[in-house]
């Protein structure tokens, strides 16, 4: 089991520092290699670029919240969140001749 993890190319752990502008401030992040790649990709997505993206996550996440604690976690668990959705399984409700059909307005 450690092969998976061990045996991983050493870039994706590196950490690399990025300054941007978010809120009129000027700051930086650090994260892993594999984040910023996984940020990138949902910024392309998005159709906008990474600092696009980072300055619209955190104008929502301060509107949701009122304040952004720990950005760089926050980022992290996103990219998490991003990967277990792109590798979920698409779930098919099972169908059943004479169950009752909900409405979506239901």
């Amino acid at each position: 089991m450690c092969h998976l993890f061990s045996h991983q190319p050493q870039r994706n752990y590196e950490s690399q520092t990025r300054s941007l502008r978010i809120g009129g401030h000027c700051t930086s992040i650090r994260l892993e290699m594999s984040f910023w790649d996984t940020l990138e990709e949902i910024a392309a997505k998005e159709g906008m670029s990474v600092a696009k993206f980072l300055t619209t996550l955190h104008n929502e996440v301060l509107d949701h919240h009122g304040e952004v604690n720990n950005f760089a976690s926050l980022l992290r668990c996103s990219c998490l969140i991003y990967r277990a959705k792109a590798n979920a399984p698409a779930v098919v409700p099972d169908y059943r001749p004479g169950a009752a059909i909900m409405d979506a307005a239901e």
